[in-house]
């Protein structure tokens, strides 16, 4: 099996590292680079993994991936460029993934030895419990096997779409910051549990259950609705939402409440905020 060198113990790359084990991934076939020690012992010893410099991690990898923070890429990517140019054979088949949050392929590109493979992923971090959504763009010169390999590894960790890099930064704004807008609106929703009435723990239980029961409705397509306990219904968010509000019942009454705050409106707004965002973070060769 490849070899796999995660470049960057951070909050994603740990959260990559955990996903990988949890699937099944064989440590001994996992490397990670952290140049802080504290934060390497302490990988080192929760996950028993080998943590070593970027030079030795990225030697006999297949797949590189680079998840430091954007101010720190620069020195990876120059002992990446390293790596494979004194190399050759299978060396010669590495893969550098970025999930450098506005890094382009064009920019990884231009610091590498011409033809280089380069590949640029966006998960979220549910990929640390397998349930990750991870987009894929792919640079100018990987293979399509290399692009299977990338999309295969990041799979075991959740699901993955391909998309023009364009995309990217749109892809940000809905999944990549996804999770906060849904832990926000649990946190709301405990919050206005606990004025209504119930204990907060009460409160969370149940909003958490319902959001993850709510979503699994939505992966799966079945509500047990139209009288059998497993009838297939129609997946889409509005068909689910008008099977659960009564005319005239408390449901609708709560979802006008919403509508009338501009809950839409809210969401449009945030996500073109992230996506402006991701825009103005932007790293390229230009």
């Amino acid at each position: 099996m490849a070899r796999i060198a995660i470049i960057g113990g951070g909050n994603m790359g740990e959260a990559l590292l955990a996903g990988l084990l949890a699937a099944g991934r064989p440590v001994k076939d996992l490397v990670v680079a952290e140049r802080y020690g504290d934060r390497a012992r302490q990988l080192s010893e929760k996950y028993s993994v080998l943590v070593t410099s970027v030079a030795d991690a990225v030697e006999n990898a297949a797949i590189v991936i680079v998840a430091v923070k954007p101010q720190d890429v620069d020195p990876v990517i120059e002992e990446f460029a390293k790596n494979i140019t004194a190399s050759s054979g299978d060396n010669a088949e590495q893969v550098l993934v970025s999930i450098v949050a506005g890094l382009t392929t064009g920019y990884v590109e231009s610091k590498l030895p011409a033809g280089a493979a380069v590949v640029r992923v966006m998960p979220n971090t549910p990929v640390k419990v397998g349930a990750g959504a991870s987009a894929l763009a792919k640079g100018r010169f990987p293979s399509n096997e290399q692009v299977n390999a990338v999309a295969e590894l990041f799979e075991c960790v959740g699901a993955v779409v391909i998309v023009p890099e364009e995309q990217l930064d749109a892809v940000t704004a809905v999944s990549g910051s996804g999770p906060a807008y849904f832990f926000l609106m649990i946190e709301a929703l405990v919050d206005a549990g606990v004025a209504a009435g119930l204990s907060r723990q009460v409160a969370t239980d149940l909003a958490v259950q319902t959001m993850a029961g709510s979503a699994q409705m939505l992966l799966d397509g079945r509500g047990g609705a139209e009288g059998t306990a497993n009838a297939v219904i129609d997946t889409s968010p509005a068909y689910l939402r008008a099977m659960v509000t009564s005319p005239g019942g408390t449901t609708a009454a709560a979802l006008r409440e919403l509508e009338a705050g501009g809950l839409r409106t809210s969401v449009d707004r945030a996500v073109q905020a992230a996506k402006t965002r991701s825009e103005q973070l932007r790293i390229t060769s230009e």
